[in-house]
């Protein structure tokens, strides 16, 4: 059965590949972006689609659900990722974050409640779980966990609302990467920075000794698992409540992923190293038990990903 979704963030890096892959299946989207992370070229593949319509909005505004569920009157599902999405902005903008990624969620929960939507999907970020040592990361450890930021804050405050309310679903995503992650961003991944520094030949740089392990997911899983979570999979398996990690359960060192970038680049085999970063975590991996046990499973590899990525990212510079 086709869905009528709202995709907030839907020109940002995810949101935008998610909204792709909603049309490719026969849904129709309503988006919104304010483009403050977002970037009109993301919608470049969907913006002239018949089932694809736009606004330019902020959910910080008041009843924003409502007027679009009146103009739409089949909206039945909400994927919400707009948020601030930059760690070092929100530690210079807290107030902001937390309207934005807090208070602005809250409401739209539970106006999504309110309006009988079929099921309200979140974006967390394992943010939430602070400088967790504890591996693999389960999802009850950010009940505890102290976080690192206002960004993690707010992701956590949401989260854990979303669980209290018994309705919707917070996804927890680990270190996502793919095609049209911005390289320049504050929230850019180090898989974004290495392309980038591997196609223009310079030498990659790493903060501390590369022996940091992160769990790594290439960007078409992450919209395997939205689908997943609001029930619109191919085994319709109905929406998803509570909150479940996202990731592929396995670490990757920085310097393994240093060394296959270089490999597919024209990078120098040399690695700068440089004093590592007060604050970073030195390993995180998720579990992904709970999400598995809903039929979610990571089905592109760490290798074909960052080949994907490289060929995007030589594309997109010609």
């Amino acid at each position: 059965m086709t869905k009528t979704c709202l995709v907030t963030g839907c020109a940002g890096f995810i949101g935008s590949h998610l909204t792709q892959a909603l049309l490719d299946t026969g849904h129709s989207v309503v988006g919104v972006d304010n483009f403050a992370s977002g970037y009109e070229h993301n919608m470049e593949g969907f913006i002239g689609h018949t089932g694809f319509t736009f606004y330019k909005r902020s959910i910080v505004e008041e009843g924003l659900l409502e007027e679009l569920k009146q103009i739409h009157p089949d909206l039945d599902v909400v994927f919400q990722l707009a948020a601030v999405v930059s760690v070092p902005y929100s530690v210079e903008h807290p107030d902001l974050t937390m309207k934005v990624n807090f208070e602005a969620n809250r409401v739209m929960l539970d106006s999504a409640k309110e309006l009988g939507f079929s099921s309200f999907v979140f974006a967390g970020s394992a943010a939430e779980y602070g400088n967790e040592n504890r591996l693999p990361v389960k999802e009850e450890y950010a009940q505890d966990a102290e976080q690192l930021s206002p960004y993690g804050v707010a992701k956590y405050r949401s989260s854990a609302y979303i669980e209290e309310s018994g309705y919707g679903c917070s996804l927890r995503f680990f270190n996502i990467f793919g095609p049209r992650q911005d390289p320049t961003s504050q929230y850019s991944g180090v898989i974004s920075r290495f392309v980038d520094f591997g196609l223009a030949g310079k030498n990659m740089v790493i903060f501390g000794d590369g022996e940091q392990t992160r769990d790594f997911l290439y960007v078409s899983d992450v919209v395997t698992a939205y689908l997943i979570a609001a029930g619109l999979d191919e085994h319709g398996r109905g929406p998803l409540t509570g909150i479940y990690n996202v990731g592929t359960g396995v670490g990757r060192s920085v310097r393994d992923l240093a060394t296959v970038v270089a490999g597919l680049t024209s990078a120098p085999e040399v690695i700068d190293f440089k004093p590592e970063r007060a604050g970073d975590i030195r390993h995180s991996r998720a579990d992904v038990s709970r999400i598995s046990g809903k039929g979610f499973r990571a089905q592109v590899s760490f290798e074909d990903g960052l080949a994907r990525t490289v060929d995007w990212a030589i594309k997109s510079k010609s």
